[in-house]
């Protein structure tokens, strides 16, 4: 089974329920994962050759959360290729504003640019629709804990 850092950029905490849904799905699959909820590029490195998931809500005009800028930050200008790596992305957002789900997919196109290989498809979460986004969650995370080899 594989090695699985998931990285959460929240503001009110419905990333971190993602998150947290996530790590007992995940871990109950038979991984070995550790949830990061101030996630720093020191944590990232250590899962250059396994799997990440960001899980991030998106703040102001389409701006990663506070607790996550500086990983992302690090990984634009410190870590660059990350061919070895396979990841995940959850993004939350409301449709109502413009950029929805920006953090997510400002993290998406970073790691794509950096050779890293997605797992799956991004997962997104309208705010606006879903009141419960651990729930809304369950299924993807569960197939997608089934991707993983």
């Amino acid at each position: 089974m594989a090695r699985i850092g998931i990285f959460v950029g929240t503001v009110y905490g419905n990333s971190l329920a993602v998150g947290e849904e996530a790590q007992a799905v995940l871990t109950d699959a038979g991984h070995d994962v550790t949830l990061f909820d101030e996630p720093e590029l020191a944590q990232w490195k250590a899962y250059l050759t396994d799997v990440a998931l960001v899980i991030t809500s998106t703040t102001g005009q389409g701006d990663l959360p506070d607790n996550i800028r500086a990983l992302f930050a690090g990984l634009r200008d410190d870590v660059g290729y990350q061919p070895s790596l396979r990841y995940g992305i959850i993004a939350l957002g409301d449709s109502s504003y413009d950029n929805f789900a920006g953090g997510g997919q400002q993290f998406d196109e970073l790691l794509q640019e950096q050779q890293a290989q997605r797992i799956g498809e991004m997962l997104v979460i309208d705010g606006a629709d879903v009141a419960v986004p651990e729930e809304y969650a369950l299924a993807w995370i569960t197939q997608w804990a089934a991707l993983i080899k």
